[in-house]
């Protein structure tokens, strides 16, 4: 009956935590989304990788943030936490996680491209050199 009652209770705690960890996580958006928020300017789209990985050349209308430096720019760059932005990286790993720290820092649009810039290239869609 005692293991029960603790089995019980570790797996409700370790459901809480689960749920603690990703209330903040930030959604994927697919690169049909990403092209189209590009194309009508409805949305920031933000290339985070670095300059020299930019060199390869970017989506085109995107503006090039280091993700090293976004955090301190993103205040001066969105009107307010509520504004639409989209993070992209070369692969979607870098631009998820920095996109949940976003969320938990109160960024209540903040979204990654899923696949990155990697799959961008694959479809052949519009680049832009640095």
């Amino acid at each position: 009956m005692k293991f029960q009652s603790f089995f019980s209770t570790l797996v409700l705690t370790s459901l809480a935590l689960c749920l603690h960890l990703n209330a903040h996580a930030a959604p994927a958006v697919s690169l049909d989304e990403v092209r189209i928020a590009l194309e009508t300017k409805s949305t920031v789209v933000v290339d985070i990788r670095e300059p020299g990985e930019q060199t390869a050349g970017v989506a085109k209308g995107a503006m090039l943030i280091p993700m090293g430096q976004l955090e301190k720019q993103l205040p001066d760059l969105l009107k307010s936490k509520n504004q639409p932005v989209i993070l992209i990286c070369q692969t979607q790993n870098r631009s998820s996680r920095f996109a949940d720290q976003l969320a938990a820092a109160g960024y209540t649009q903040v979204s990654f491209v899923k696949g990155g810039m990697t799959q961008w290239a694959q479809q052949g869609w519009p680049m832009a050199k640095p």
